[in-house]
């Protein structure tokens, strides 16, 4: 299970109210390709996902963002199985294969990893369900493309201490203005 994202030189993954307004700076879609995945390794990525998962503040903004419910051929993850967490009713993206689940990530660990079918899962985001599939031991990477900006404050990449030893750097490289960190993350629970 894998997190990607980007984030600011001080840590944001977005504004206090959920504005990603610096990252799309670098293009109308630089979180997907236009800005530091520029090189084409965001489709490398996308090639070998099974599954993905993101919170409903994640899942609201897209929504927004791209005028999903009139526009549903925008969906970006057509031909991935997406799982959306949330505790209330949320709008559904015609034609795309959306599952909505609410509580604990280990009541649907199984059917996430059944719906993968052994390629990797994308934890879009937010920072917080991160946290929780990194409490359970369910993060395997979390790969960073940091942008060269500062925000001052803002929701946080990832709201968990994560120590020293249990993150190995394997990967630095350089797209455009943006550094991509990449850490294997050792789990520590049995899950």
């Amino acid at each position: 299970m894998q997190y990607y994202a980007a984030a600011s030189l001080d840590g944001y993954i977005a504004r206090p109210d959920g504005s990603i307004d610096w990252l799309q700076s670098y293009g109308a879609d630089a979180d997907l390709g236009d800005g530091p995945l520029a090189d084409g390794s965001m489709d490398e990525f996308y090639a070998g996902l099974g599954a993905l998962v993101m919170g409903s503040a994640t899942y609201e903004w897209i929504l927004e963002h791209e005028s999903l419910v009139e526009h549903p051929e925008k969906w970006f993850y057509r031909d991935i199985v997406s799982f959306v967490l949330s505790s209330r009713p949320l709008p559904v993206v015609a034609g795309a294969d959306i599952r909505f689940r609410r509580g604990d990530i280990e009541g649907m660990w199984a059917e996430l990893l059944d719906a993968a079918g052994g390629s990797d899962i994308w934890l879009v985001g937010g920072g917080d369900l991160v946290g929780q599939f990194a409490d359970a031991g369910h993060l395997d990477e979390v790969r960073v493309s940091v942008a060269p900006v500062t925000l001052e404050s803002g929701k946080p990449l990832l709201p968990r201490r994560i120590e020293s030893d249990r993150l190995t750097l394997t990967s630095v490289r350089q797209s455009g203005q943006f550094a991509e960190l990449v850490y294997a993350v050792r789990n520590t629970s049995a899950g």
